[in-house]
């Protein structure tokens, strides 16, 4: 269905009057290039990179050596002391991104039903630093030297759990895991949580921390990671021809959604709407995708049709780009099946340029830079496209970004395992 004419934008409440809305009205990040969204978003603008030599953990062993990593990372007032010992990286990050993000929000936890608030976020691996700390103990001082906070430091469900008990949200708590998808799903299953009215609020989005030894010698060995080790700053190039792999980062990228009514209730300041969610599978290889992107293209018509707008409506993609040279091509093919024509006409960029690829945090953290995008008026740029690759076609905001009103924007996320998700958002109608 087609939105109203003349109009690019989100339809009316009427055509969505099953469904009950939700919007963005808090967010906070975690990234190699900040953690406030004002600093992260003038480097994103500015063209900055958060690549550089590996600093987290000693790079000699390693034939790649640059990383997106955070190495001055301090949870701060967001993480009581005596739980930094408790809680693996992967979490830590999720405290802070969502503490801010609640923070942002302004909602006040001791005036809303707290079963009606809950927490749903995304990792692809979850506690890795915790594992490979534990196992080097269990072999070098035997089993009885194993921590016995191992298991709640590593479970991938340990970021959303410390979450909801540090704010006491009790409503709907689970996390999703499909690797790189996972922040775009659990995102996903937020936005259906609130629509069929089984929260208010859900804390959401994705947190990662897979820079460690066994994490890197992984990626590294698979072939998956780009070894431009004395450019760190240019290796990341999502479409250009000179890609040769992603660069690994961590960080988070947690939202807070909101029913719509209940947010203009208390006068909270809003991003943007959720509109849409769509999600496929491959059902082929485990980590390379389709190459006619076939999956990815119906992720993106569920979304758009679950947001009951035609493909026309779209003036902005943040792709999921990672920097591959079969994953930029297959993302691009599956853009002109799912859009036509008016793939060459709307924008799209991909911010893994500057960050590289988190993982299960990426959807989150770009979700983030989708709405800051809409609310801002500015689209984010593609840096290190320099040589376009000629299948990699599209309007990709080559190097600095374009000032532009995007009415609606969608935010994909494509993980191992042939997993597709795309979330539809867009400006409040």
């Amino acid at each position: 269905m087609a939105a109203a004419t003349g109009d690019r934008g989100p339809l009316s409440n009427e055509t969505n009057e099953m469904k009950r809305r939700v919007v963005v009205t808090g967010m906070g990040v975690v990234t190699p290039l900040g953690m406030e969204l004002e600093t992260l978003w003038s480097a994103i603008l500015s063209g900055q990179s958060g690549i550089h030599q590996l600093s987290l953990i000693n790079p000699g062993p390693f034939k790649v050596r640059i990383a997106g990593d955070i190495p001055d990372f301090d949870a701060g007032r967001y993480v009581d002391p005596k739980d930094l010992k408790r809680l693996d990286r992967f979490t830590l990050f999720a405290m802070y991104a969502g503490g801010k993000a609640l923070e942002d929000s302004g909602l006040d936890l001791q005036k809303i039903d707290a079963f009606r608030a809950g927490v749903i976020l995304g990792s692809g691996i979850g506690g890795l630093a915790e594992i490979e700390i534990q196992v080097e103990r269990l072999l070098s001082k035997g089993p009885d030297r194993v921590s016995p906070l191992t298991i709640p430091k590593l479970m991938l469900n340990a970021a959303g759990g410390n979450l909801s008990i540090r704010y006491g949200l009790r409503g709907p708590n689970y996390t999703v895991a499909t690797a790189c998808a996972s922040a775009t799903n659990a995102m996903g299953d937020a936005l259906k949580t609130i629509q069929y009215d089984d929260a208010d609020v859900v804390v959401t989005g994705g947190t990662e921390a897979a820079i460690t030894a066994m994490g890197l010698s992984a990626f590294q060995n698979m072939k998956a990671l780009s070894d431009r080790n004395e450019e760190p700053h240019r290796a990341s190039r999502p479409f250009d021809s000179g890609r040769n792999g992603f660069v690994l980062s961590e960080g988070a990228g947690i939202l807070v959604f909101e029913e719509l009514e209940h947010a203009q209730a208390r006068g909270a300041r809003i991003y943007g709407e959720v509109l849409g969610y769509g999600a496929s599978g491959d059902a082929g290889h485990i980590t390379q995708p389709d190459p006619e992107g076939t999956g990815a293209a119906r992720a993106m018509k569920n979304a758009l049709r679950d947001a009951k707008l035609d493909p026309a409506n779209v003036d902005y993609i943040n792709a999921h780009g990672t920097s591959t040279p079969l994953g930029d091509k297959a993302e691009t093919q599956a853009m002109k099946a799912v859009f036509g024509a008016h793939a060459y006409k709307m924008a799209v960029s991909s911010t893994k340029g500057h960050l590289g690829h988190a993982l299960g945090a990426s959807g989150g953290i770009e979700m983030v830079l989708t709405m800051l995008a809409v609310h801002n008026g500015i689209l984010p740029p593609t840096i290190n496209l320099d040589d376009p690759d000629p299948d990699c076609d599209l309007n990709y905001i080559p190097n600095h970004p374009i000032e532009r009103v995007a009415y609606t924007a969608m935010n994909n996320s494509f993980g191992f395992g042939g997993h597709n998700a795309s979330v539809v958002c867009g400006k409040v109608r």
